[in-house]
């Protein structure tokens, strides 16, 4: 379970902070291809994020010892994948224009930061 939510960190960071990731010299039409390709199934990364991410906030909120960060960025990246399927509005998307400015940098920020906190998650042990 928790290596379902480092990795729902790490892939759906990657799909929110495509944005900031296109503007970098030389991989960055091709880190945009390859969010191309991963878009239509980012609500499937979108529902693993949640939940796994609100399962160890429960656990955690229950038994103990505290609430860790890896379950809010968690849920923060799920909520942000599936914001156009649970609200009915049309989240911004990095596609839209040349570069990222406003909502799209925050969710590009937040992104880089699930990373980050992904990659901590798989070197973090669990017990």
């Amino acid at each position: 379970m928790a290596l379902l939510l480092d990795l729902a960190n790490i892939v759906g960071g990657f799909l929110l902070a495509v944005a900031v990731l296109r503007l970098l010299p030389r991989v960055g039409d091709d880190l945009g291809r390859l969010a191309g390709r991963a878009a239509p199934i980012a609500w499937v990364v979108g529902i693993v994020a949640l939940v796994t991410g609100g399962y160890y906030l429960i656990v955690h909120l229950v038994s103990g010892p505290r609430v860790f960060h890896f379950e809010v960025v968690g849920i923060g990246v799920g909520l942000a994948l599936l914001w156009e399927r649970l609200t009915g509005r049309p989240a911004p998307r990095g596609e839209q224009a040349t570069g990222a400015t406003g909502v799209r940098l925050l969710l590009a920020i937040f992104g880089l930061i699930a990373i980050v906190v992904g990659i901590q998650g798989l070197f973090t042990p669990d017990g």
